[in-house]
């Protein structure tokens, strides 16, 4: 089964800018939709952006567009997001995931999660 770790998170201040990196266990990491979500303390985790597995499609989040972008390196096995302008509005722990079927966008879509990575920004 593909295992996926997230890793780039840290303490930024408002306007400065992260990579987030997601590194797949398994070759079949390349022939999925990947994914970024984002939970934050007393709230639901949310969709940020996703990305089909031919690269020809991506999806983001109104709050992130123009500000984020998800790309990936099928042949290391790794997804990133980089993270642009942040505001304090996007602190949060973000999760990479690896979708099964159904809505790019909807949680629920996704059947393999990474361990989380800590985004704080600071105003």
């Amino acid at each position: 089964q593909v295992q996926l770790v997230e890793s780039g998170g840290g303490l930024v201040q408002s306007g400065g800018s992260l990579r987030l990196s997601c590194a797949g266990s398994d070759r079949t990491f390349t022939s999925v939709g990947m994914g970024w979500f984002r939970q934050a303390p007393g709230k639901e985790r949310e969709f940020v952006a996703a990305r089909s597995w031919s690269g020809y499609s991506t999806y983001y989040a109104d709050s992130v567009k123009g500000r984020f972008t998800i790309s990936r390196d099928n042949a290391k096995n790794t997804m990133y997001l980089q993270m642009n302008s942040l505001k304090p509005e996007d602190t949060a722990v973000y999760y990479c995931a690896a979708r099964a079927s159904g809505s790019y966008y909807s949680p629920l879509s996704y059947d393999i999660w990474g361990q989380g990575t800590q985004v704080t920004v600071s105003s």
